[in-house]
């Protein structure tokens, strides 16, 4: 009746497997549960990758749109000298394609040589411990890099798209005439406040939806949605503020407030790039200190002992007996000790083994409860039937609660336990139960141990302690470890698997950055008139330049102000629908409020140096040669 026994044979029988449950053998098949382990974590960086190809479709939607406005007065030729709208369409779009196809050429190359170092340095699961003893290789197909490299052909369309068509549906006679830069960039900031409200209905709706087929859709279109909201609220959002900042007096400060107060177009064109990337960048720094933060707090209620003892490592079947109990507790310096059985069970058909845990759940071995207690029930038939505490995943996953009932098999028959608590589990994605420790040995008579938790005595030295431990059992029998250096190998590996969200920061930083220079430098080509004019009228380069940055700046203050707001809404579909639906738990929501704020103050600085040095031609040109248009 052994609950720990692996049939590695794969079953062709599927009428024979509800019998191998109930006799509590385990049916396996390696490949399938490392597949199926590893679903949700491939999932999701497939699609914060996506995310990241989202913003990038921002950047090319930034430098085709200043692309077009600065050739307004080419195309309205052409269209004069009989180009029609479909041709100059076409040709526009074709601009984005070859973009999108030169960044997706670029970005398999770079992302296989990165995937290659990951692979060297981390192994497949960036460190995390989830594919134990599998050496991954790196393996191009061509079918996956030709389907990305379309992806990125479609990010440059899309992001042309808009562009285009204005170009396209442009009336030749007004984009001849002077000025045509200015009406076009203008145009960009219309108000689709509708439009944003509509997004964000659709996005609440979205994060409803269940998962299909464990994918958390829902929640990913979510996030989508939210990104396009945030870029159409980015007109209104910038008229608020430049109505709140109304409060200088020089005259730099007032025509660079002036000119996103009359056009926030400008606001739109430089700070679509910029809301998205600070959105990503913003959202995975919410996500990932709140986990980490969660899982901190988490190791400090599951770890209360001073001191543990593993009869071997992970994985294998080693356990200690009564005699190695006996001198476990007659170990000086050692004033209580509690066991854990540890086995696994097959709950549900098709998924990886449930770890069933026997263990002290009272005298301050308590669980990180979500819901439900450890308090024994009042009466009833509830307190005749043994209690149960399953984890988020669990309860996920067979849609359990408080209150309810579970069949585990035990000894070879399915026992029925009242679900007395839910509680938070980071280390077994697959789900665990914990169940009493005597009531488990009542059940199966099986009186093995995997685990001691041990209580030292006051005043009593912990590496004393683990000394005499290895001098009684020897380095390869046991493993001893102390909670400190638990917690800081758990906390290394955790840092060391969002290492690539801490990459995808920095990435979103740049697009963002670059989408400054890029807006900027066409701007400043295309308003050369305008700054020749102010140096008609008095201003020497130095302000032009001063001016440039206060644009840059207020731009990218407005953006990232936007993109918090929008990453703290996607860092809450992240939390709440997207990591809930894929790996089955919870987290408290946790701010680093510091460290957003240096991101933000310097990302605003760094877009104010940006705009000035995009801007270098436009303080350097003649006065007279930049109003030569309007001779």
């Amino acid at each position: 009746w052994g609950i720990n026994t692996r049939v590695t044979d794969i079953m062709r029988d599927k009428e024979l497997l509800p019998l191998y449950r109930r006799a509590g053998l385990v049916h396996v098949c390696l490949g399938t549960e490392a597949a199926a382990l590893s679903r949700a974590y491939r999932v999701n960086l497939t699609m914060l990758a996506a995310i990241a190809l989202l913003t990038g479709g921002f950047l090319v939607f930034s430098t085709q749109w200043l692309s077009v406005v600065r050739r307004r007065r080419e195309f309205a030729l052409f269209r004069a000298l009989g180009m029609t709208r479909g041709t100059l369409l076409r040709g526009l779009l074709l601009e984005g394609a070859i973009t999108g196809l030169a960044g997706g050429i670029a970005g398999v190359a770079l992302g296989h040589l990165f995937a290659g170092l990951a692979f060297r340095l981390f192994g497949g699961d960036l460190g995390a411990g989830y594919f134990e003893g599998i050496r991954p290789s790196l393996q191009f197909s061509p079918a996956a890099t030709g389907f990305y490299i379309a992806l990125g052909v479609v990010a440059g369309i899309a992001g042309a798209w808009v562009p285009a068509r204005d170009a396209a549906f442009m009336w030749p006679a007004s984009g001849l005439k002077a000025g045509a830069t200015e009406v076009a960039v203008l145009g960009a900031g219309k108000s689709r406040g509708g439009l944003a409200l509509l997004c964000f209905g659709l996005g609440l709706l979205a994060c409803l939806l269940p998962p299909l087929s464990g994918i958390p859709v829902g929640g990913y279109l979510a996030v989508a949605l939210a990104l396009a909201c945030a870029v159409l609220v980015l007109p209104g959002a910038t008229r608020v503020a430049m109505q709140v900042l109304n409060i200088g007096r020089g005259a730099v400060w007032r025509l660079a407030h002036s000119r996103l107060a009359a056009a926030p177009g400008q606001a739109v064109v430089a700070g679509a790039g910029v809301v998205a990337s600070v959105a990503l960048a913003v959202s995975m720094a919410i996500m990932v200190s709140s986990f980490r933060v969660s899982v901190d707090d988490w190791l400090s209620t599951v770890l209360p002992a001073d001191l543990y003892l593993r009869a071997s490592s992970a994985g294998a079947s080693g356990f200690f007996d009564a005699d190695a109990l006996e001198r476990v507790k007659m170990t000086p310096g050692v004033e209580f000790t509690d066991t854990v059985r540890a086995t696994e069970l097959r709950l549900i058909d098709g998924r990886p083994p449930v770890t069933l845990i026997a263990r002290a759940v009272s005298r301050g071995w308590g669980l990180p409860l979500v819901s439900g207690s450890l308090a024994p029930p009042s009466g009833g038939a509830a307190s005749e039937m043994p209690s149960a505490w399953i984890s988020e995943a669990v309860a996920d996953l067979m849609q359990l609660a408080p209150e309810r009932t579970i069949e585990l098999p035990i000894a070879g028959r399915m026992i029925q336990f009242r679900v007395a608590g839910v509680w938070r589990d980071y280390a077994r994605q697959n789900g665990a139960v914990v169940i009493d420790r005597d009531v488990y040995r009542r059940l199966s008579g099986d009186l093995k141990v995997n685990d001691v938790a041990i209580r030292l005595s006051t005043g009593t030295s912990a590496d004393e302690v683990a000394f005499a431990l290895r001098e009684r059992f020897g380095d390869e029998l046991v493993e001893i470890a102390l909670p400190g250096e638990i917690r800081k190998i758990s906390l290394e590996i955790f840092d060391r698997t969002f290492l690539v969200t801490y990459l995808m920061e920095a990435v979103a930083i740049m697009i963002g950055l670059f989408g400054i220079a890029s807006t900027f430098a066409a701007l400043s080509t295309a308003r050369r008139g305008e700054f020749g004019m102010l140096r008609h009228l008095g201003m020497t380069r130095t302000e032009i330049g001063r001016l440039i940055a206060l644009e840059g700046g207020l731009t990218a203050a407005v953006g990232v102000g936007v993109g918090l707001i929008a990453g703290g809404g996607i860092a809450w579909i992240l939390i709440e629908v997207v990591n809930r639906q894929s790996f089955h738990w919870s987290m408290d929501f946790h701010v680093p409020y510091a460290g957003l704020a240096l991101f933000s103050f310097g990302l605003v600085a760094l877009a104010t140096m940006v705009a000035r040095l995009a801007g270098y031609r436009a303080m350097r040109q003649s006065a007279v040669l930049a109003v030569r248009e309007d001779w």
